[in-house]
């Protein structure tokens, strides 16, 4: 993270984690039993950051609606959509340019 107080912001607001610690250089979020950890990186060059993660979920139109109402900015090639691998996907950016990208299986088990 480039700045935490951006990442904060955005993570806690828009995609509605919480903190769990704050180490100063080392962010610890959690949400629905995913936690992610970020490190102080002020060089990091958001233009050239390929970062991703995917997070899987049981209920992806809340999920979508949610961050909707949070006023985040979906992804404009990541829009809410069902995917050939059996998934209905849509992603964010935060603000170090991490691709966020959320899904959920179609497949009946």
């Amino acid at each position: 993270m480039r700045d935490k107080s951006a990442t904060k912001n955005f993570y806690l607001n828009h995609l509605g984690f919480e903190e769990v610690s704050d180490y100063g250089d080392y962010l610890i979020l959690s949400r629905d039993n995913i936690e992610l950890h970020f490190f102080e990186f002020k060089d990091l060059e958001r233009r050239k950051n390929y970062g991703q993660v995917y997070i899987r979920t049981n209920d992806i139109y809340r999920l979508h609606q949610s961050l909707l109402d949070n006023n985040t900015v979906i992804h404009p090639n990541g829009k809410l959509q069902s995917t050939p691998w059996e998934q209905i996907e849509f992603s964010v950016l935060d603000p170090d340019a991490n691709l966020i990208t959320f899904g959920q299986s179609t497949k009946i088990t």
